[in-house]
């Protein structure tokens, strides 16, 4: 193969006129281009994933399969993506993470202009194609994330409800809190009573899968918890329709979710393995709600009880959190239904710093929970005791406002572009 063409994936129906028309140009050499047609998406990504080098992918904007995922596919694998773009679809290719977008009708001299532009042509196996970020990534502002998670039992998703609550007492904090269940096991849609099976995560995970969503637009996918002063996000309707909730999806709503509310509260699973750890992609995208939440968290709450087995079951999901990437500076442990007598809760104390090895807590004792009767708030929607809600709330602050976790941005190291005139213009004197 001569070191100058192209070699380009294409995937399009089978109707698309210019499917057939880049494979003529292709075979007349009226453009320097090795044109490999597919069938399905999932073709092109066995055949991105096979190790031959490709400079470029060519999609065809009408294809449902055509979304944030298999743009992203592409790019992990270092090629380009080329959207030829249908009236019937108008979407924001940039924001989804397209390199360029061809107009309906494009000729050969548009394609090899957007291939030279965007890919190199494959000359060598190592070749590495330098695809830009979209712009789309860059943020220039971003809520607050609160992680809530633990064994199961202890008390997770009433936790996540307290903290939710607490945070949405403060005044400049009201109607700006939002309680999102990201757990497999959804039961936030019990606890709250909520009749409604949608909006929930997967529909607006579905929606950002091929187009952006207005903040109005994720605001309205919650629910406004009257009594509590928070918004709540529903959950999965079954655990399965994990399938369906695609990570690079998943990553636009939460995003969008962290700039519509100023704080988010997260209701998460306390499984955290990836294909690092168990070599299956499958275990990491069943994960990937939970690993998300806490890799953004300002602060991870992790929940447990008191007692022998409490006790370990909070050190070692404490372990699995400090292995996941989390400073020990965000995460604040919770002791639930604790004992009211200060002896014993400073052998909790003591016994949680000595099986954590000395490792640092960010408080330098857990969050100790009395044991409150929470089944009539639950039953009628009122408010749960203060006695839970307050102290979860001064944790999250003291975490927040101390330490590294004091401010972090999701786009510290995404550069913006500056527009023309914006930083004023040469005057000669």
């Amino acid at each position: 193969m001569a070191a100058d063409r192209f070699v380009v994936l294409g995937l399009a129906s089978a109707r698309s006129p210019w499917f057939s028309s880049v494979a003529q140009w292709a075979t007349a050499g009226l453009v320097p281009v090795e044109f490999v047609k597919c069938v399905s998406a999932e073709e092109l990504r066995a055949r991105l994933a096979s190790g031959r080098p490709f400079s470029a992918v060519l999609l065809d904007a009408g294809l449902p399969a055509v979304d944030r995922d298999l743009i992203e596919s592409a790019r992990r694998h270092e090629c380009a993506v080329i959207v030829a773009t249908d009236h019937r679809y108008p979407r924001d290719w940039d924001a989804l993470g397209a390199s360029v977008a061809l107009h309906e009708g494009f000729d050969a001299r548009d394609l090899v202009d957007a291939l030279g532009a965007t890919s190199a042509p494959v000359a060598t196996a190592d070749l590495a194609v330098d695809v830009p970020a979209s712009s789309s990534a860059a943020s220039s502002w971003r809520g607050q994330v609160a992680a809530v998670c633990g064994s199961g039992g202890t008390g997770v998703s009433t936790v996540a409800m307290a903290l939710a609550q607490g945070l949405a007492a403060d005044v400049r904090n009201a109607g700006h809190v939002a309680l999102a269940d990201l757990a497999l096991h959804a039961e936030q849609a019990m606890l709250h009573d909520v009749r409604d099976v949608a909006p929930g995560i997967e529909d607006l995970v579905e929606a950002h899968r091929t187009s952006g969503v207005s903040r109005d637009d994720t605001r309205r996918s919650t629910f406004l918890v009257q009594g509590r002063g928070y918004h709540l996000l529903l959950g999965l309707r079954r655990a399965r329709g994990w399938v369906g909730v695609r990570p690079r999806a998943f990553d636009a709503a939460f995003a969008s979710l962290t700039q519509t509310f100023r704080l988010l509260v997260c209701d998460c699973d306390a499984d955290f393995d990836g294909e690092d750890e168990v070599g299956s992609s499958d275990v990491q995208d069943r994960n990937h709600m939970s690993r998300t939440a806490v890799g953004e968290a300002d602060a991870v709450f992790v929940v447990g009880h008191a007692g022998v087995k409490g006790v370990h079951a909070t050190v070692r999901v404490v372990s699995d959190v400090l292995d996941a990437g989390v400073e020990a500076s965000r995460i604040a442990i919770v002791a639930n239904r604790a004992p009211r007598k200060p002896r014993a809760r400073a052998e909790i104390t003591k016994a949680l710093h000595q099986l954590l090895d000395g490792r640092a807590l960010a408080t330098a004792a857990p969050v100790f929970l009395p044991d409150r009767n929470v089944e009539d708030a639950l039953r009628d929607g009122t408010r749960l005791p203060a006695a839970l809600a307050g102290p979860l709330a001064a944790a999250f602050t003291a975490i927040v406002d101390t330490g590294p976790a004091a401010r972090r941005t999701a786009t510290a190291s995404v550069p913006v572009p500056v527009a023309a005139g914006s930083l004023g213009h040469w005057a000669a004197t």
